[in-house]
């Protein structure tokens, strides 16, 4: 498409970038929906993360999305941040406002929870939900969750005292389990979601048994790569209903593009096989 002099720029941010699907996806939007815009990478070094991020009401630049290593930082320097990014305590999505501000926000936990909720039918009110890690992604489904209604959540995490630190912020509602005990841990569970990179390309096997999981719990897991991970595969065959990761990928571009480009994007099974072809290239 041949842009215009007033086509809407926006991007992602991240040190290496090449990785990212993100103009993918949002280049597919771009063309579906025939939008005069570009949505470009950028390669910023952390100690330019500041610099790049005020420059982009000066480039009239909508915003941008952040990745490795900028989600943290990017909290001190938005002038303003929303409180799910604050609970989270990262920035995936910076809004360029009307007045210059930036507006971070973490959509994250919105992308879980929507990929959960259009590939099952899981409801907060199912019953104990089994988080394994305890990092960011671990704290945006937490967020998510407790967001939803979820009342009684189980973190099991490799180092227990990240485990009991995330949980200990939502006493009450969450607590922390060995990872030795994982496996008893599911016993009870409505809803089992791996949030580490154990099962990804290129890392060490999840062993976990799933003996003691009731078949009628939901198993997400938010690795993409592969689609189908060791811990899916086991589930399925065993009767779980499963959620891959590639939806929560998606469905957290939604928001940005939306406020970047003023229009609401959709997931469509066309997309999911345009970012799935790319994958397996």
């Amino acid at each position: 498409m041949t842009l215009s002099g007033k086509a809407k720029l926006a991007g992602v941010m991240g040190w290496p970038i090449s990785h990212s699907r993100s103009p993918l996806l949002h280049g597919y939007w771009l063309t579906e929906y025939g939008i005069d815009g570009a949505y470009l990478p950028f390669s910023v070094a952390p100690e330019n993360i500041e610099s790049a991020l005020r420059a982009l009401p000066k480039l009239g630049i909508a915003g941008t999305h952040l990745t490795v290593p900028h989600k943290e930082a990017a909290l001190q320097i938005c002038d303003r941040v929303d409180d799910v990014a604050q609970r989270i305590g990262a920035v995936n999505t910076v809004v360029v406002e009307s007045d210059g501000t930036l507006l971070g926000s973490n959509t994250d936990a919105f992308g879980f929870l929507e990929n959960l909720k259009s590939e099952s039918d899981w409801k907060s009110d199912d019953g104990l939900a089994v988080i394994l890690g305890a990092g960011g992604a671990a704290r945006a489904v937490v967020a998510a969750l407790l967001d939803d209604g979820v009342q009684d959540i189980l973190i099991v995490n490799r180092t227990r005292e990240r485990a009991e630190h995330l949980a200990s912020e939502f006493a009450g509602v969450c607590a922390a389990i060995p990872w030795d005990r994982k496996d008893d841990a599911l016993e009870e569970a409505a809803l089992l979601v791996n949030t580490t990179t154990l099962g990804m390309t290129g890392q060490a096997d999840l062993e976990i048994s799933l003996k003691r999981l009731p078949t009628s719990a939901i198993v997400n897991d938010i690795v993409y790569v592969p689609l189908q991970t060791p811990l899916l595969q086991h589930a399925a065959t065993r009767g779980n209903t499963t959620v891959d990761g590639l939806g929560m990928l998606l469905h957290q571009a939604r928001p940005g593009f939306a406020a970047w480009f003023d229009k609401q994007p959709q997931v469509s099974a066309g997309l999911r096989d345009f970012i799935l072809a790319d994958l397996k290239s």
